[in-house]
């Protein structure tokens, strides 16, 4: 069978990945997921108990989470080298630290804001602190990217990697959480450039906005989810 991901919507850090599917190239479906929505509902948690996107269901039927494990799955399959590097080349190294720290502190720096926004409570006070905080984090973590960035047009090579996939599903909530100018980082700024104007992830936005959108032909089609809970979720 073919390899199945879950992917959120709205602005879910697993659009990179939906991009990574397409450089690959090779035959996966796709199932769209409402973060707000259905992905907080009890039946979800048999497919994952800590109620996240995204989620591979692997080509023997079984379920896999979180991003790096999901990037090491695909890396494992990209025989052509499409969306990695030779796993002994300084590449390889360049690209595995890349996606950990854009997978860790990068990601993790945003977690107070998006915590403000979802506050349910009115606490103004905590409101305003957990805002003032994510916000030097962000701005913070975007420093250290920024000073990471070489001088290839992609993170790591001539071509978009697995390493850009994890950044560009994540590097958009700059925008969402209005924190400062992208201008202000020209490298980064850049890059993002680049990568939003490349077809697979134009094709990955689209999707995930609930557009309807042709890719490369290797997307064969969606997945309800109350069906992928059906058919692989635990008891």
């Amino acid at each position: 069978m073919e390899p199945i991901l879950l992917y959120g919507f709205p602005a879910g850090s697993s659009m990179g990945l939906v991009a990574a599917l397409e450089w690959l190239g090779q035959p996966y479906k796709l199932c769209r997921v409402d973060m707000l929505g259905e992905m907080r509902t009890p039946a979800y948690k048999r497919i994952n108990p800590r109620v996240e996107t995204p989620v591979l269901i692997t080509d023997r039927g079984e379920v896999l989470t979180e991003n790096l494990a999901i990037a090491a799955w695909l890396e494992a399959r990209d025989t052509t080298r499409r969306i990695s590097a030779d796993p002994l080349s300084r590449n390889a190294d360049r690209m595995h630290q890349l996606m950990a720290f854009i997978n860790t502190g990068f990601t993790g720096a945003f977690t107070p804001l998006w915590v403000a926004m979802e506050m349910a409570s009115s606490n103004p006070a905590m409101k305003e602190a957990l805002q003032t905080w994510g916000r030097e984090a962000v701005i913070q973590r975007h420093d250290r990217l920024e000073a990471m960035i070489g001088e290839t047009p992609f993170l790591i090579a001539d071509q978009p990697t697995l390493a850009d996939a994890i950044l560009i599903g994540v590097a958009r909530w700059l925008d969402v959480h209005q924190v400062a100018e992208t201008a202000r980082w020209p490298k980064l700024a850049a890059l993002r450039k680049r990568l939003e104007a490349d077809p697979a992830v134009i094709y990955a936005t689209a999707l995930e906005n609930g557009e309807t959108q042709r890719g490369n032909g290797a997307c064969r089609g969606h997945i309800m989810l109350s069906e992928v809970i059906e058919r692989f979720g635990s008891a």
